[in-house]
């Protein structure tokens, strides 16, 4: 969940997906890629991409060359919740209207299938290449969009390359640190990342318990200040180490009952950019999340 607004079209889909549909719809969109580029007579790259997912801008700016890429969505250059801000901020972005992306002229533009539904029609007819980029929610998955998108900027080695690094930094990390302790990824207005979520799966791989999982909680779930007290995680993992006092939906994670119960001394801070989209990233956040679990248990290293 993310620590300020954003709309749903904007940073794809945070609902319950179905592991082996997702899965299923992955190698679909891969094969449909493949035999496209196959029988191209041109096998030209595009030209002129968009992007109306916030997911989709972090592996457009790893994979394509920056002359193809003729927008990005209006948050990728916000650094609280993109990690390619810096690298956003000399790209054209765009508002995600129906005129405008008219007048940008794509050959290919990745969104998400229930977010610009109005628009998807407009694009067909001009027989503009789309692609549905699902939620990544696990390793596998941020491997395979990273091959889905490098495949379709027509740069596929370059995917392979970026595989490979998150691959070898991934062999390199330190023995996880969870030791089958218990946490909750809490967010402002009590949302908790559930059953599979990318949080979920970064837990695991930091030997962690999820508490939503003990819960039989959805991917994206409420808890009350009273019930996360009562359940009482060994850590909560949150987005950010403060929070403004005029934000109202983050007041409950400044209770001073929650953080009795919960201590500071038991909170993990992991940026929320590497939380909201599966991207080349996902070793980083590991790295984080261990080095902060080594941190409260050895204070003196």
């Amino acid at each position: 969940m993310l620590e300020l607004s954003i709309s749903s079209s904007d940073r794809g889909n945070r609902a319950t997906i179905s592991r082996p549909l997702y899965g299923l719809t992955l190698i679909l969109i891969f094969c449909c890629l493949f035999t496209s580029s196959a029988n191209s007579t041109d096998n030209k790259p595009p030209r002129r991409i968009v992007s109306l997912n916030l997911c989709a801008d972090e592996l457009l700016v790893a994979l394509a060359d920056r002359p193809q890429i003729a927008a990005l969505t209006r948050y990728a250059r916000n650094p609280d919740i993109s990690l390619v801000s810096k690298e956003a901020q000399s790209l054209p972005f765009t508002y995600g209207g129906a005129e405008e992306l008219l007048r940008l002229h794509p050959d290919l533009v990745i969104t998400s299938s229930y977010s610009h539904a109005e628009i998807l029609p407009l694009l067909k007819e001009r027989q503009v290449k789309i692609i549905d980029l699902p939620l990544a929610n696990s390793l596998a998955d941020i491997i395979a969009q990273i091959r889905i998108v490098a495949l379709a900027v027509g740069h596929p080695e370059r995917g392979e390359a970026v595989i490979q690094k998150m691959e070898k930094e991934l062999r390199t990390l330190p023995p996880p640190m969870g030791h089958g302790r218990t946490a909750a990824y809490y967010q402002r207005q009590g949302y908790l990342s559930g059953t599979g979520s990318l949080i979920d799966d970064m837990m695991k791989k930091t030997g962690l318990k999820n508490l939503a999982n003990n819960l039989n909680k959805s991917a994206l779930s409420r808890l009350s200040l009273e019930e996360i007290v009562t359940y009482h995680p060994d850590f909560l993992i949150m987005g950010q180490k403060s929070y403004s006092t005029q934000d109202i939906g983050s007041q409950m994670l400044q209770h001073p009952l929650l953080k009795q119960a919960i201590p500071a001394s038991h909170r993990l801070f992991i940026p929320a950019p590497l939380t909201l989209c599966g991207s080349p990233h996902y070793p980083e956040a590991i790295k984080i999340l261990n080095k902060e679990l080594e941190t409260i248990d050895h204070p003196s290293r």
